[in-house]
């Protein structure tokens, strides 16, 4: 079961409001995504925390619905 783009956004910005959040579908199949996200809750996490805060926010959806997501983790400035 893919994945609509548009609900990955709103999930990353549910969990990061100040988020500026850009979603593209890689392949065409609603599968394999990639994302960048900028956002100030980055700010003093790790790449991986930032990693794991974007995958918490879709809400155990990554490995089910979405199976691959590109994920590029900007810190607002």
């Amino acid at each position: 079961m893919a994945m609509d783009g548009i609900e990955i956004e709103r999930l990353i910005k549910q969990s990061f409001p100040d988020a500026q959040v850009v979603v593209v579908d890689l392949r065409g199949d609603g599968d394999h995504y990639g994302a960048r996200v900028t956002s100030g809750a980055f700010l003093g996490k790790s790449r991986i925390q930032q990693h794991k805060m974007v995958y918490e926010a879709l809400q155990g959806q990554m490995g089910g619905a979405l199976h691959a997501l590109a994920l590029e983790t900007i810190v607002l400035k």
